[in-house]
């Protein structure tokens, strides 16, 4: 990655714009309509297009998923900063209704969700901290729940190694 993208990426606009230029968020019809200047919330919406409609009309589930896939990640990755290796983990999705028309989902990060995973990976320890994110359509109707499931632990410095347990001698 070019220094010039690290740039335009580091800021939320940049992350924004770059996001929905994104070939699977495109392919999806997902647009990332707002990400708060300092990472702690963001909002993603997708349109119903026949290119992202399942069989019978309503929105594809793959799709659904997709556009609330990245986002706690990114998210936290930029709360938490370079210290830390953030990866998802694991995630389901329940459909609970029809989606049809605009659907949308929001995101918020709080300072004090934060300070806890933060102190929860003091140390080197793996933190698994867990969201639900609810898809609603334009009536504030629920259509999908999604659970996210992150990996969290913080980086250990160069030429610094893991404790190597030993047995004491006899």
């Amino acid at each position: 990655m070019t220094p010039t993208i690290r740039r335009w990426i580091a800021s939320a606009q940049g992350l924004r714009q770059a996001m929905n230029l994104f070939g699977p968020y495109m392919g999806a019809g997902v647009r990332i309509s707002d990400i708060a200047d300092d990472f702690s919330s963001a909002t993603v919406a997708m349109d119903l297009h026949w290119y992202n409609r399942n069989y019978v009309g309503t929105h594809f589930g793959g799709s659904l998923y997709s556009m609330v896939d990245p986002m706690y990640m990114l998210l936290l990755m930029r709360r938490l900063g370079h210290g830390y290796t953030v990866w998802d983990k694991s995630a389901s999705i329940d459909f609970v209704s029809p989606g049809r028309g605009k659907v949308s989902a929001h995101f918020e990060l709080t300072d004090q969700r934060v300070g806890e995973i933060k102190a929860a990976a003091a140390g080197g320890d793996k933190v698994l901290p867990e969201w639900d994110i609810d898809i609603v359509d334009q009536q504030g109707k629920l259509v999908a729940c999604v659970h996210k499931v992150l990996y969290v632990r913080e980086k250990r410095g160069p030429g610094i190694c893991a404790p190597v347990a030993t047995s004491a001698p006899a």
